[in-house]
């Protein structure tokens, strides 16, 4: 029953019949399979409503060129799919954008006599192997167009389905519900063990909502991006009825007002503009992408003419009724993505309100964002189901098999977004050759895996960010943390402004600290990066900064051993040239209130099995989870002192003598150390220590990366 793609030349209106002429060529990919049906143009429009009852019967797949029809059928290369994809692949954000969504959207409305039905872009795919199924269901447009901007990337991990409602279908609210609905029933079917993704966008997320509710037993996610559950709540409520009554001739004018009130002209406008470009560049291209994108929003008065938006909103008023009503029958996955400046609906308080309402529902704001948030430059519909852990190819999400690497753009968005702090610290790379020679930078690092870099939590975890950001650029190699297991659970949900970093975490692969976990991560030959110390290193009390505060048992050298991991163990010093630590868990919990709300919450993540060490004796046990109370300092630096390469491979005493596992482990405890102490006392000597002096440097001198340090 599986569905096979095939790619071909068709008209955007994706016309199957063979009577029907094209008048314009787009490229597309047909979705059939000998159980799948095609709809003729026979079934539409019975008494003004279309009929979507499929055919039993296949429609050929057919090749459009030139006007002409030819069968075409192509099936996928098996050698184009891949198993993975590699660290920093091209997932082709900011290579479509609105232009294109408009430009294409004018062929498609054109009609061809036909119902709803599906298609696949062709930049969408192929997909890796086993991917799961992607159904896009679209906003007030209809055309499934909606996806542009995210299609490339996407397409690498899913199959992309797309639905189009033609401009002129009067196919009720019901009715759509029933074929959506019949398509999730028949992929289910032929694949049960895998998820099937809904992608709802406004109107698409109410149908998504539906279907989920009359489909409870089948594993379904739910992406809604601005759902219109809360259309009765509408701002534009008021403007409703003068629609009705706007003349004709005027209703050219009605896109244009629209596409202010749906969305951010300039956000669309800044898709495909590098951001880190000189500000004049940035100025000439933003023009010129907004007076095409001006020249084109004519294109919308055909893809919504009047008579099909006073529809549009008659079927809006029904979905966002039939689905509010059937909110209690859902049992999917649900993430819902909110923007702060929805002009069209209260979406920032639909989204909480959603979250109350369904059993299993996660929401992420995005304060500066329009209605139309999918394309709006800055949304990487990918990279967020990836931040929120919502990824996944079988019935549960796991961290190592179904992660996915970073993509080009999310580490030049990373870059962005964090080039401050990567300034303010100045990180500094030390490694060590095999012949004890120290060099700086990370040659000495070996990079075939498995690699496991043990180390020094700095306070606050103030470290990570830079270390895997340097290590990735430097030997274009992911480094995989393994952190807490709270901050992948809802404690840590409710807080704002930990979710922009946790999220981070996870992008970047970030994965609970389990054994199963550290198992898979060294059996896929990973670079793994490993705190002993934990929350309590990270959380450290005052006068305890750069202690290696670890656990007496040799936790990671038996398994390390296992796998023939090379060792690499590292020191890190700088904490005292960021913060000052002012109040730490000894000084809090005597605050009233302030006390007693710590340690319920840590109670509360105990009760739930969210504690890493709750069984084991001394310092190492006292892991309270908490916020310390930091002073800022003008920046100073980080310092990274990677030691030589402790190599496992062949040791498999390490496996079977504890004795010989304990001792190998304090000698990486030792040399953490002892790389610690050789910073505290080299940095002494460094003359661009303090940011003030880098900062000239680099104004006058060269790039942070040829900032100089002290010899070594």
């Amino acid at each position: 029953m599986a569905s096979l793609l095939h790619n071909f030349w068709a008209t955007p209106r994706f016309g199957l019949s063979p009577d029907y002429k094209p008048q314009c060529i787009a490229r597309f990919a047909c979705l059939a399979s000998q159980d799948s049906t095609f709809l003729s143009s026979e079934s539409v429009i019975v008494n003004g409503v279309s009929s979507i009852e499929e055919k039993e019967k296949s429609s050929p797949i057919i090749d459009v060129k030139n006007g002409h029809l030819a069968p075409a059928i192509k099936e996928k290369n098996k050698e184009d799919i891949q198993n993975k994809l590699e660290t920093l692949w091209d997932d082709g954000y900011g290579t479509q954008t609105v232009k294109d969504y408009l430009e294409i959207g004018s062929e498609i409305v054109k009609p061809d006599g036909g119902p709803p039905r599906w298609f696949t872009p062709i930049s969408a795919g192929p997909p890796l192997e086993n991917s799961p199924l992607l159904l896009f269901l679209p906003g007030m447009d209809g055309t499934g167009m909606g996806l542009i901007l995210h299609e490339k990337a996407l397409g690498k991990v899913f199959q992309v389905w797309c639905l189009h409602i033609p401009v002129y279908d009067r196919t009720p609210f019901d009715e759509l519900v029933k074929f959506v609905g019949r398509t999730v029933r028949m992929k289910h079917a032929s694949s049960p063990s895998k998820p099937i993704y809904l992608v709802g966008d406004s109107f698409g997320g109410c149908l998504a909502l539906a279907v989920a509710a009359h489909n409870p037993e089948i594993d379904l996610v739910l992406i809604l991006a601005n759902p219109a559950t809360s259309f009765d709540r509408t701002q534009l409520q008021p403007l409703l009825p003068l629609l009705k009554s706007l003349p004709d001739e005027f209703h050219v004018t009605v896109p244009y007002l629209l596409s202010f009130i749906m969305g951010d002209p300039l956000k669309m406008a800044m898709v495909n503009i590098d951001s880190m470009l000189p500000p004049g560049q940035i100025i000439q291209r933003l023009s010129g992408n907004l007076t095409d994108l001006l020249a084109h929003l004519y294109g919308l008065a055909d893809i919504i003419p009047k008579e099909t938006l006073l529809w549009k909103l008659k079927l809006l008023r029904s979905a966002s009724s039939y689905s509010n009503s059937r909110l209690h029958a859902v049992n999917a996955e649900v993430l819902v993505i909110a923007s702060g400046k929805d002009n069209m609906l209260p979406s920032e308080n639909e989204a909480q309100r959603l979250k109350n309402s369904l059993r299993n529902c996660t929401v992420r704001y995005f304060k500066d964002n329009g209605h139309t948030i999918l394309l709006e430059d800055g949304i990487n519909l990918l990279s967020i189901i990836k931040a929120t852990s919502k990824y996944r190819r079988s019935k549960r999400h796991d961290y190592v098999m179904d992660f996915l690497p970073p993509s080009k753009s999310e580490f030049k968005k990373t870059t962005k977004d964090n080039s401050w702090y990567f300034n303010f610290t100045g990180p500094v790379m030390l490694s060590t050759m095999e012949n004890g020679k120290i060099v700086r930078g990370l040659a000495g690092v070996p990079r075939e895996g498995p690699v496991l870099l043990v180390g020094y939590h700095m306070l606050m975890g103030l470290e990570i960010v830079p270390l895997v950001h340097e290590y990735l650029m430097q030997t274009k190699i992911l480094l995989r943390g393994i952190a807490h297991p709270a901050l992948f659970t809802q404690l840590v949900e409710s807080r704002p402004n930990a979710t922009s970093f946790i999220d981070m975490l996870k992008l970047y692969g970030a994965a609970p600290v389990t054994a199963s976990n550290f198992f898979k991560l060294l059996a896929t030959k990973s670079h793994v990066l490993l705190y002993p110390g934990g929350a309590r290193e990270a959380l450290h009390r005052k006068g305890e900064e750069y202690k290696v505060i670890w656990p007496d048992q040799q936790e990671f050298i038996r398994m390390a051993a296992k796998f023939g991991a090379t060792i690499v163990p590292f020191g890190v010093v700088g904490e005292d040239d960021i913060a000052q630590l002012v109040l730490d868990y000894d000084d809090l919990k005597s605050i009233p209130i302030l006390g007693d709300r710590i340690r319920s919450e840590n109670e509360e993540a105990a009760r739930r099995g969210f504690t890493v060490r709750g069984g084991m004796d001394g310092e190492i046990a006292n892991q309270m989870l908490y916020i310390p109370g930091l002073l800022p300092k003008i920046p100073g630096r980080f310092y990274f002192f990677f030691g030589k390469p402790i190599h496992t491979k062949g040791r498999q005493d390490l496996v079977k003598d504890k004795e010989k596992a304990r001792e190998l482990y304090l000698q990486v405890k030792s040399e953490v150390q002892n790389n610690m102490n050789y910073l505290l006392k080299k940095r002494e000597e460094d003359p661009y220590r303090n940011v003030i002096d880098r900062t000239l440097y680099r104004a006058f001198s060269a790039t942070s990366d040829d900032v100089p340090t002290f010899d070594f």
